[in-house]
């Protein structure tokens, strides 16, 4: 049974990890994410829960803006092939969350170790960090340092690299 959102913040809380959450509308997409979440400091985050051909599975947690490459990502990954998006029932099967509320802190919910979470560099910029606590009617603030700490906790050793970026060019043609 995946945890629920009060569950998380329990977890967080027990780690000693200070989080500050704020409740709004349910966010479906990036622009419903800035449009209705009110003005909430620090990095926002988009995540894509992507597979290989292998059945791999990747946790991709950039900042909302990123355009991220696609086609080349799998190359830093070390994936197996290209990658594609993981289907709604695998996605809920692994993370324990529903499309629009995949989060950096679905992990939790991955008690076998499926996915492996890869951190972009740039998000990591930030000071702190903003997700879904494993739901899309609520942003949970972190700090940077804590986010590592809690999926350490989960027993995901989390990969910090710069995602490749699409091309505006690329976007064009």
């Amino acid at each position: 049974m995946p945890l629920s959102s009060q569950d998380l913040l329990a977890r967080l809380a027990a780690l000693g990890i200070e989080q500050r959450t704020v409740e709004h509308p349910p966010l479906f997409t990036v622009e419903d994410s800035q449009a209705l979440r009110g003005d909430i400091p620090g990095g926002h985050t988009k995540n894509l829960f992507l597979k290989d051909k292998k059945g791999n599975l990747f946790l991709v947690v950039v900042e909302e803006e990123t355009r991220v490459d696609l086609k080349n990502l799998h190359i830093p990954l070390g994936a197996a092939s290209k990658l594609s998006f993981g289907s709604a029932e695998l996605l809920e099967e692994v993370l324990g969350v529903k499309p629009g509320a995949v989060t950096a802190f679905g992990p939790v919910n991955d008690t076998e170790g499926r996915v492996s979470v890869v951190l972009d560099a740039g998000l990591m910029e930030h000071a702190a960090i903003n997700c879904h606590p494993l739901v899309n009617t609520a942003t949970t603030t972190i700090g940077r340092d804590d986010l590592v700490r809690f999926l350490r906790a989960t027993g995901h050793e989390p990969v910090i690299l710069a995602v490749p970026r699409r091309s505006e060019a690329a976007d064009e043609a």
